[in-house]
């Protein structure tokens, strides 16, 4: 006769604890990996974000435009650069390069602003250049985390000022002025200051 041996309950139990132990340790592996992974893409889009941010502040201070507006009443203008608290933002600008691929009637040149809301940097532009009451600008958040941003400006001698226009430039020719060169300076809440030197297109 044949006799037929079948697993112990013993060995059956030895071998679902070891699957057990495998498991685990598969699966806090695999745990780890997948929050690995999502941290890394965290700072993918942080990194991203922030070359983003600084690339199109770039942008602007190189194409800056020595173009004036008028305010809301169309009494006075409003300087090409213009950091003045009766603003609201801590910077405002005129700039070249507005792409226009439907060819609408309208500018090349765009205004554009940068605020500090919070702790997001966000930037604004005007559809036209000279306002109106019902001319509202468009916001879009490009960075959080800022805690600060400060614009340095270096002015034609060399000399560095903290606003614009220069305080013995002003009336219309302080209203055209550009500098030579700006400096920003973002403080971030993870990655500190960061700073950038730009120089404007004469």
């Amino acid at each position: 006769m044949r006799i037929q041996r079948a697993f112990t309950l013993i060995e059956v139990l030895v071998a679902m604890a070891v699957f057990a132990v495998l498991a685990a340790f598969s699966y806090g592996t695999l745990s780890q990996t997948l929050l690995s992974a999502e941290i890394l893409n965290d700072r993918m889009d942080r990194l991203q974000a922030l070359q983003r941010t600084i690339r199109l502040i770039t942008d602007d201070m190189q194409q800056l435009a020595p173009r004036p507006v008028r305010d809301e009443l169309g009494d006075n203008l409003r300087p090409a650069l213009d950091t003045g608290f009766q603003t609201g933002f801590a910077l405002e600008l005129t700039k070249n390069g507005w792409n226009n691929p439907v060819v609408l009637p309208r500018s090349t040149l765009q205004r554009a602003a940068y605020r500090l809301e919070d702790d997001e940097l966000v930037r604004y532009h005007w559809y036209a250049l000279d306002r109106t009451l019902s001319n509202e600008p468009v916001g879009v958040v490009l960075l959080d985390g800022v805690e600060g941003i400060q614009f340095r400006f270096i002015m034609e001698n060399g000399d560095p000022s903290d606003q614009w226009p220069p305080v013995n430039r002003p009336g219309a020719l302080g209203a055209r002025l550009r500098p030579r060169a700006v400096e920003v300076i973002l403080r971030l809440t993870v990655e500190g200051e960061i700073n950038r030197l730009i120089e404007v297109a004469p």
